[in-house]
């Protein structure tokens, strides 16, 4: 009875008087009412603007300290935080040695539902401490209710050991905002189909995540001008597209990107410095060092 009445309260649980007869509709009618319904996600992610800044650059100056960021959720929360943390390889060079995730549930719950994983705390205690975090790293907690007790178990002992605490969640008050540093609330409204956190909550964390760790990799010098400089060009199509990248920023012909790319083992920034200031891999590498990584401050620095 007492989870009941805690669901009852959840926006996310609530049911939409817009939808209630959704099943009585035409086909045009059902897909029209969603597409509607989801208009009003990005609504509830702009009001998050501020929320979704003040976690940014917390997460940066993790990144920036050596540290580590951890994503924890369950069901589709869980399964939105690892597709993020997954693309953060081939997209920026980030792997699960900077930002990792874990869902409820292992691995095995990213294709088959283990809905009962959420509820345990313990298991949520212990895959976080699991990890060996430490105050300088930080974690994520992504929960549509903002109770999952899964994510809640390792919120708190986080918050305990200091570190960095961020909260998704598409509740307002939710546990969540009492225990985590920063609380990213966007408050979409009840589901289309009642308690289906799949849909516009799904969306919404989704849009959440990419715009939180894109914004990080941005700030962190993962990202020149608006191009993704970090990337692994691991197939034919990315490295077209690194070799795409240098000739655009330095205006070098197709071979001399090339070369340079092959000389610096596809290292694409510093391909770029290596045309653009006429020096060789090992002064580029410096010059990326001295600029911790960011190009365009590595274009500015002058040779000793």
């Amino acid at each position: 009875m007492e989870l009941h009445g805690q669901l009852d309260k959840l926006t996310t649980e609530g049911r939409n008087p817009r939808t209630r007869e959704i099943d009585t509709l035409s086909t045009t009618g059902i897909v029209s009412l969603i597409v509607s319904e989801d208009q009003r996600v990005l609504e509830a992610v702009q009001h998050e603007v501020p929320r979704i800044v003040q976690a940014a650059d917390l997460l940066a100056d993790v990144l920036r300290g050596g540290g580590r960021i951890l994503y924890m959720g369950s069901g589709t929360s869980g399964r939105l935080g690892v597709l993020d943390a997954a693309e953060l390889l081939p997209t920026f060079g980030v792997g699960d040695d900077q930002v990792k995730a874990l869902i409820a549930g292992g691995t095995t719950a990213m294709f088959v539902p283990v809905e009962q994983a959420e509820d345990d705390s313990d298991a949520g205690l212990r895959d976080f401490l699991a990890e060996g975090l430490t105050s300088k790293d930080a974690l994520v907690g992504i929960s549509a209710s903002g109770r999952t007790p899964y994510v809640l178990a390792a919120l708190k002992r986080a918050k305990e050991m200091g570190l960095v605490t961020v909260g998704i969640t598409c509740n307002g008050d939710s546990e969540f905002s009492r225990i985590a540093d920063v609380t990213i609330a966007a408050v979409v409204g009840p589901e289309v189909v009642t308690g289906s956190t799949r849909m516009k909550a799904g969306t919404a964390q989704k849009m959440i995540l990419n715009t939180l760790s894109t914004t990080i990799m941005i700030k962190i010098g993962k990202v020149y001008q608006n191009l993704m400089v970090d990337m692994l060009p691991t197939n034919a199509k990315l490295v077209s597209r690194a070799e795409s990248m240098v000739r655009e920023v330095t205006g070098a012909s197709l071979a001399d990107a090339r070369r340079a790319l092959e000389e610096a083992s596809y290292n694409i920034k510093a391909a770029i410095i290596m045309i653009s200031r006429s020096c060789d891999l090992e002064v580029a590498l410096e010059l990326l060092t001295k600029a911790e990584g960011v190009v365009a401050q590595a274009l500015q620095i002058p040779f000793e």
